[in-house]
């Protein structure tokens, strides 16, 4: 099987783990922060906090902005639910924004819409999330602009989009054009530390307020102590740490992490020339700013009735193909949960159409040949046999 994406781990990768683990601090020691101030070399943001999942990442990011009960928070309908449960972690409510279906991204038009009706019924967001979708930067100019009309603040789940930048440049994470950004390092991501996140900030207050979270809440400031044995638990926090051992893998992946991108990029642009010739349609467009996390093929509108069995098809034929998203308020919690979802139409559709199909650096030519042909002739299958398989 072909899997829509893999990590990669080398023997360097191992050793740096190895010597970690015959150190004397397997966690709390000196890979984290050399791990955070790489980051911060990468994105030229002025402070990288990692914790041990996007998602902690996502919820001591909400924390940090003071979400609470009765706020409201905004996500865009196609994303991962961790995106929208941060929020709730917080006891906030979640509001769905439509998307863009030719990139999956978070409509603009939609975002000012719903804005305009919010303020006349008195129930803006306090946090609006954007989320890179597949690595390809949301239009992030216009909706830091609508923040400052509109007084809400920005987080932006780049979980797909670690060495992606905007259009205009400038990497993403830099946070130019959002208070908190942040990263995932799951296997599958474009750099791994097997699991892991970041929170990424210019504002050294919320950078301080997200470390004292992830540690439970505990003011180690000297300043602050009587005795120099002494910590103070400021706030209610979590362990919400990343092990050195970790931080060491994510070390050496940095390192690797132009290359990766280098690659995932050459294969993006492969798929978009030979699936053009078939009249394949695809999620997005051919750019060297995007990670490509992922590679999206949309469905036509007739063969939205055989995805199922074109799913499986591809699977059973080795291509390890996966979908990104059903829209989040779809989810049974979400339908339980919250009374008056309104629902978000190019979500709805893209998840009808959508299919991911194998994008990472490991990709050979022959894997990737296999791939495009397995799939022009499944797709070619559906066409023929009218649903009849």
């Amino acid at each position: 099987m072909i899997p829509y994406g893999s990590h990669f781990i080398s023997e360097e990768e191992i050793s740096a783990v190895v010597k970690v683990l015959k150190n004397e601090w397997l966690t709390q020691g000196e890979q984290v922060p050399a791990f955070e101030q790489g980051l911060c070399n990468l994105t030229d943001a002025k402070n990288a906090v990692a914790v041990n999942s996007a998602t902690s990442a996502l919820h001591l990011s909400c924390l940090a902005l003071d979400v609470a009960k009765g706020d409201v928070v905004w996500v865009p309908a196609n994303t991962f639910v961790a995106t929208a449960n941060c929020a709730r972690y917080c006891g906030a409510s979640v509001e769905f924004v439509d998307i863009d279906i030719a990139t999956g991204n978070i409509s603009v038009a939609s975002l000012q819409s719903m804005l305009l009706h919010a303020e006349k019924s008195g129930r803006l967001p306090k946090v609006v999330i954007a989320v890179h979708f597949a690595g390809t930067a949301c239009e992030m100019e216009t909706i830091h602009s609508l923040s400052k009309k509109y007084q809400f603040k920005i987080i932006e789940d780049a979980s797909h989009a670690t060495g992606a930048s905007y259009p205009n440049g400038g990497k993403i994470g830099n946070s130019l054009y959002s208070d908190i950004t942040v990263f995932s390092f799951h296997p599958v991501k474009v750099l791994t530390t097997a699991e892991g996140g970041a929170s990424l900030t210019n504002d050294n207050q919320l950078a301080e307020r997200i470390r004292r979270l992830r540690n439970h809440g505990i003011d180690r400031d000297l300043k602050n102590r009587g005795n120099s044995w002494e910590f103070d638990q400021t706030e209610l926090g979590f362990n919400f740490r990343m092990p050195d051992v970790l931080a060491a893998i994510g070390n050496i992946q940095l390192q690797r992490l132009e290359g990766f991108l280098n690659r995932r990029r050459e294969i993006a642009a492969r798929y978009y020339d030979e699936l053009a010739k078939r009249n394949i349609d695809c999620v997005g467009s051919i750019n060297n700013y995007s990670s490509f996390h992922l590679f999206g093929i949309l469905l036509d509108d007739n063969q939205i009735s055989e995805k199922q069995n074109i799913f499986v098809e591809l699977r059973q034929q080795g291509i390890g193909v996966n979908v990104h998203y059903k829209p989040v308020y779809l989810n049974s919690y979400y339908q339980t949960t919250h009374s008056s979802i309104s629902s978000c139409a190019s979500a709805e559709m893209f998840y009808k159409k959508e299919i991911s199909i194998p994008i990472y650096p490991e990709l050979t030519d022959i894997e990737f040949n296999k791939v495009v042909s397995v799939l022009e002739t499944v797709l070619e299958k559906s066409y023929d046999n009218c649903g009849n398989w």
